[in-house]
């Protein structure tokens, strides 16, 4: 279990994390989310022990991370961290052997996630002569080629088209599933809506909301309801159920905001009546959403689920 504890840390007079909390146990994958600058790259080396906090603690099953259970973990940081003139093969050993592999145990498991990732033709290739998505698929393999307990990923899907970045959520629930804990950083939100079993949203080091995806959802004071085609009556019953908007799409569906404690089947049969009514979809709000809501001016900002 990974338990950060109202952690600070300042650069200066620059405060990049005031106090931000959340844990992960083995087998979960935790979303840490917030705008560039909000602090999220301050907190993960700090998990890692690049930084020490200012004030608060970081524990790892209830010790404080020193050297020996640092060196368990592994890293994906969000810039490119490759030996360019180094072939693939030996890079991704090289970092197995960082983290005490032996050679033979390295090199046996560098082709295993080379075949896995799809990159085993790159093996003899140098580093520098790949692609963006395939240099982030061996910084991934290296990352992870020691099985570390925890996993801190910053930006996994950098560089990488959808079918790689699917293969990159395959690799990570797999590890999950065999107990490894992740940390991961995204602005990828719909790879990683339905992957994390929580989220902590933060801005200017704090936390503006934490939880589940369904306990951040009832945490929204709004729904949204797309219906078509658009008439007067059918925008009538929206108006005297408080509804704001519409707005509407390029094919003519209008989108209301509705208060979340609506009670959608009396507003659907009152539509049909008021109708004709071809769509009318109730959307539950994505964590996209929810990012949105959260860094905004909203009641959900400052939320702890």
């Amino acid at each position: 279990m990974l338990v950060v504890d109202h952690i600070q840390r300042s650069f200066g007079s620059l405060a990049a994390v005031s106090d931000v909390s959340f844990t992960c146990g083995r087998g979960d994958v935790f979303g840490l989310l917030g705008p560039n600058g909000a602090g999220k790259t301050t907190t993960m080396r700090m998990i890692l022990g690049i930084y020490e906090p200012d004030a608060g603690s970081i524990t790892w099953d209830g010790r404080p991370i020193g050297l020996k259970i640092r060196r368990t973990f592994g890293y994906l940081p969000e810039e490119r961290g490759l030996y360019g003139k180094m072939k693939v093969g030996e890079q991704i050993a090289y970092f197995g052997r960082l983290h005490g592999l032996r050679d033979d145990v390295a090199r046996r498991r560098t082709v295993e996630w080379l075949k896995r990732l799809e990159i085993e033709h790159l093996a003899g290739r140098a580093c520098s002569e790949l692609s963006k998505g395939n240099q982030q698929k061996v910084q991934l393999a290296g990352a992870l080629l020691h099985e570390p307990p925890l996993l801190v990923l910053d930006e996994p899907f950098s560089g990488l088209d959808p079918v790689n970045a699917e293969m990159t959520l395959e690799c990570i629930r797999m590890l999950a599933a065999r107990g490894t804990a992740f940390v991961l950083s995204s602005h990828q939100m719909w790879q990683i809506e339905h992957a994390c079993r929580e989220f902590c949203i933060i801005d200017c080091g704090r936390v503006r909301a934490r939880g589940s995806l369904a306990e951040l959802r009832r945490a929204l004071p709004t729904r949204t309801v797309r219906v078509s085609p658009d008439s007067s009556p059918v925008r009538a019953v929206f108006t005297a159920h408080g509804a704001t908007g519409p707005t509407v799409d390029a094919e003519g569906e209008l989108a209301y905001e509705l208060p979340a404690g609506t009670d959608f089947g009396v507003l659907l049969r009152e539509v049909v009546a008021a109708g004709p009514v071809d769509a009318f979809e109730r959307q539950e709000p994505s964590l996209s959403d929810i990012y949105v809501h959260a860094l905004g001016n909203g009641v959900a900002r400052g939320v702890r689920l």
